[in-house]
C-alpha cells in the first residue's frame, strides 16, 4: 500500500518508516491546510498514519488540534485510510480501573485537552478514521532509547509513584499500526503494553537501579492504564509488557 507517515522523523514515525521501507515521510506544515491537501494530492496515499504532535511549547495546541484536523480532511479528500495517534492522558486517571474505548475523555492537562479536541475534530472530519490511543513508548534492548528511558538515567529527576501507565515497545506499536493499516477497523482502539506500571517503576526498570520517587503533585493524571484487550483480539502482533521488554 502507498503509506504516508506524518512525524516521520519522530520516535514512532521513524520506526514506522523503518518497518515499511516504501512509506513516505515527506514533511508539510500541518497547520497549513492547503499545504497538506496539496501534498496528499501529489502523493496519493492509500493510508496515512498521523503521528506528528508537539506536547508543549509554542504552537502545541494548533499542531495537535488544527494540524490533526487538516490531516484528516486531506486524507478523506484523497480517499485515504487514516490512523490517528492519540494518548492515554485524554483521561484524568481517577476511574479506578483501566480505561476502555467507550470511556469519555476527561483530561486535566493542556496536552490532554489538546489531544481530546484532536480526537473530536478527526472524528468529525474523517468519520472512517481509526483513532489509536496509546501510552508511554519505550525502545528497549537493541533499540535506541526513548526519552523516558533517557530521563531515568538522570539522578536529579523524581518519578511519580502514583502515575500509572501501560508502556509499549515502539516496534510492537509500529507493527500493530501497520497491521491495522491493512484492516478496516475504525473508531477508537486502545493499543498499549500488557503491564500497568508507575512512572517510578518504569524508571527503575530502565535505569536498572532504584530512582527517586514521590507522589504526583495535584493536577496530574494518575492511573491512565489502558485496556487493550480489544486490540489483542484483533492483532497478530504481540503487545508486550514493559517488564518483558526491559528484562
Amino acid at each position: 500500500m502507498r503509506l504516508h507517515v506524518t512525524g516521520a522523523t519522530g520516535f514512532l514515525g521513524s520506526e514506522l518508516v523503518r518497518l515499511a521501507p516504501g512509506a513516505t515521510g515527506e514533511r508539510a506544515e500541518i497547520r497549513d491546510a492547503d499545504a497538506v491537501a496539496a501534498l496528499f494530492r501529489r502523493l496519493r496515499p492509500e493510508v496515512v498514519i498521523h503521528t506528528a504532535y508537539r506536547q508543549d511549547g509554542p504552537g502545541a495546541w494548533e499542531i495537535s488540534t488544527a494540524g490533526a484536523e487538516n490531516v484528516a480532511r486531506a486524507a478523506g479528500a484523497a480517499g485515504a485510510r487514516l490512523i490517528h495517534l492519540s494518548t492515554d492522558v485524554v483521561f484524568d486517571g481517577r476511574k479506578g480501573s483501566a480505561y476502555v474505548e467507550e470511556d469519555e475523555p476527561c483530561p486535566v492537562t493542556d496536552y490532554g485537552h489538546a489531544k481530546a479536541e484532536a480526537e473530536r475534530r478527526v472524528g468529525a472530519a474523517h468519520p472512517e478514521a481509526l483513532i489509536v490511543r496509546t501510552s508511554l513508548i519505550v525502545g528497549g534492548p537493541r533499540h535506541a532509547p526513548s526519552k523516558h528511558e533517557l530521563a531515568a538515567l538522570d539522578p536529579g529527576l523524581t518519578f511519580y509513584t502514583d502515575e500509572i501507565r501501560s508502556p509499549v515497545q515502539v516496534g510492537d506499536l509500529a507493527a500493530a499500526l501497520l497491521e491495522l493499516a491493512a484492516s478496516a477497523v475504525s473508531g477508537v482502539l486502545h493499543v498499549a503494553g500488557a503491564d500497568d506500571v508507575s512512572r517510578y517503576a518504569l524508571a527503575c526498570l530502565a535505569a536498572r537501579r532504584e530512582v527517586r520517587g514521590a507522589p504526583a503533585p495535584a493536577g496530574r493524571p494518575l492511573d491512565c492504564s489502558l485496556d487493550s484487550s480489544r486490540a489483542r483480539a484483533l492483532l497478530h502482533t504481540p503487545l508486550r509488557g514493559v517488564r518483558t521488554v526491559l528484562a
